[in-house]
């Protein structure tokens, strides 16, 4: 890694999740790279932004803004401009097209698009729902299920299903083990509806020998054994060749990616609509 320090700095007038996380996409693909996001949120007064943006001079800092007020953008956007400062304006260009197209005016609330209206409670009560159901603890939600994963332990059960439920989508998960009995209610939801998780014995292998050393226990137990492993995989593909579902080996895919998987197979595509 190299020892200068590049810098990002994320202004918005909310949380910023929007700049940060194409920041982020951005700062991946720089592993040897020193770079440091600095985050300025909830940006309300004038002199707030005013110190945000000198301090970003400073450092010759990117500075990536999601901010709604016409006032502060266009003091942003000169201010960078006057000092040569790399300025990416994310909202405005879309907003503004927006704006044209329809020839509504945009109401120009900070914080818009985390307002407590109706999706966001759809998405609490998805959490809550991946929360109860988690671990078939009750197999009953399977057939209330948007989704059910099935999957030996250590193949993302869990995160992908509060993952998809930030998505509203109702998940149910069910861990697989060997000569375990298969809760009856998984015959009766829809293939379609069923995704099986797979990975790589050698990944399996070493997660959970690392699982245990968390816990301070001997790596080398029959969980982590790699012909136990094995035989569960082998259980897992027999039933997923029984139920006919979708399989995705996580091996080489983040929570992201094998969320993104799932929601065009299943064609869950994640739509949003207003009005």
């Amino acid at each position: 890694m190299t020892d200068k320090c590049y810098y990002i700095y994320i202004i918005s007038d909310s949380a910023g999740e929007t700049a940060s996380k194409l920041a982020q996409a951005a700062m991946s693909q720089y592993a040897t790279v020193n770079v440091a996001l600095v985050r300025k949120t909830f940006v309300s007064e004038k002199k707030d932004l005013v110190e945000a943006l000198e301090r970003a001079k400073a450092c010759n800092a990117i500075i990536i803004h999601t901010m709604i007020s016409p006032e502060f953008v266009q003091f942003a956007n000169q201010y960078c401009q006057e000092n040569d400062l790399f300025c990416m304006d994310i909202l405005s260009p879309v907003v503004n097209e927006l704006a044209k197209r329809s020839g509504i005016d945009p109401t120009r609330l900070p914080g818009a698009m985390h307002s407590l209206n109706q999706e966001y409670f759809n998405r609490i009560a998805a959490m809550e729902f991946a929360v109860k159901y988690d671990d078939g603890k009750d197999p009953k939600g399977f057939l209330e299920a948007d989704i059910v994963l099935l999957g030996v332990s250590r193949t993302s059960k869990t995160p992908l299903s509060l993952f998809l439920a930030n998505k509203n989508l109702k998940v149910a998960n069910l861990p697989l083990i060997p000569q375990a009995h298969i809760p009856k209610e998984l015959w009766e939801v829809n293939p379609k509806k069923i995704v099986g998780l797979t990975n790589n014995p050698e990944i399996l292998n070493k997660i959970r020998q690392e699982r245990m050393k968390a816990y301070g226990l001997n790596p080398n137990t029959a969980y982590s054994d790699i012909n136990k492993i094995n035989e569960e995989l082998a259980f897992a593909n027999k039933l997923y060749e029984k139920l006919g579902c979708l399989v995705i080996n996580v091996a080489d895919l983040s929570i992201e990616e094998t969320a993104s998987i799932i929601l065009q197979e299943l064609n869950l595509e994640e739509y949003t609509y207003h009005g």
